[in-house]
């Protein structure tokens, strides 16, 4: 959904609450506290869709257990953010979202990560042609005009102090990934059991950490040090989302920290998933931010 359908359909805080109800409740209020249906709107003219729960006697509204909790900014705005951040393919960093919606960074970046970490979401286990792989994050961009940045000792991946992220994609399908501080084998074999069906076709490079993982389910291996395709056994896929990662980083947000990171990796994931969808994403996301 772009600014101006945004803009139209929600001229006003009221509006958006009135939206939200019907998104969470459909029709039905409930308290979110008991969950009972025992509840009556509120008479506060000046507190908008505010209710009271004649079972537990508590007062609430439908802000209450989701992103836009105890919010002192006007829900349009919080609306447009979603807009804004769903749309923007590489991210768009707090200073820029500040600019955009007339508030102070430290308030864009909060509402910018609240919005991140509703992005997460468990869907079903990959299955098909499954490519995992990790890339590293942070440090400054290889340096692809030089013809010794690969020389012995250069910063590249394994063995430095980038923070590693370990990814899985489904060919055709989803992407999901995730920070990882380690990435030996036992890591690495947890994270393909938790996100990739055991009836999946594996397909990683050479490293030596997803032999754990060719002991129970299929595994085809692409040597990179000899070539990058062999048939239908490569990684490119999974390099091609790392390669969004990565300039999202670089060309927007610069630096993350590793308490961090997970939101911004979750973000990258979502938007992989949506790629295909032409309509609905704000929607879908708004379903999933205020879901009980």
């Amino acid at each position: 959904m772009n600014l101006i359908t945004v803009f139209q359909r929600f001229p006003d805080h009221e509006a958006c609450i009135e939206h939200l109800e019907r998104v969470r409740w459909h029709h039905t209020p409930k308290c979110p506290l008991c969950e009972s249906e025992r509840v009556a709107r509120k008479a506060d003219g000046f507190r908008v869709g505010r209710w009271n729960c004649h079972s537990c006697k508590s007062s609430f509204n439908v802000l209450s257990g989701t992103i836009f909790e105890k919010t002192k900014i006007d829900l349009q705005k919080w609306f447009l953010a979603i807009s804004i951040i769903i749309n923007a393919k590489k991210g768009v960093s707090s200073c820029q979202l500040a600019r955009d919606l007339d508030l102070n960074q430290k308030t864009a970046w909060y509402i910018g990560m609240r919005i991140r970490r509703a992005m997460a979401t468990q869907g079903q286990l990959l299955s098909g042609i499954v490519e995992v792989d990790e890339a590293y994050l942070g440090g400054k961009p290889r340096k692809h005009n030089k013809r010794d940045h690969d020389a012995p000792g250069s910063p590249r991946g394994r063995g430095t102090d980038r923070l590693p992220v370990v990814g899985a994609v489904e060919r055709g399908g989803n992407v999901v990934a995730e920070p990882s501080l380690r990435v030996d084998g036992f890591t690495l074999d947890r994270f393909i059991s938790r996100y990739v069906d055991k009836d999946a076709l594996l397909m990683t490079d050479e490293y030596p950490g997803y032999n754990r993982a060719s002991k129970r389910m299929s595994h085809a291996v692409v040597a990179h040090r000899k070539q990058y395709v062999d048939g239908l056994i490569h990684t490119n896929t999974i390099e091609s989302f790392w390669a969004l990662v990565k300039r999202a980083l670089f060309g927007q947000y610069h630096h993350y920290s590793v308490k961090h990171a997970l939101a911004y990796v979750v973000e990258a994931c979502f938007k992989y998933n949506i790629r295909k969808q032409t309509a609905g994403t704000f929607e879908g996301f708004l379903a999933g931010a205020v879901a009980a």
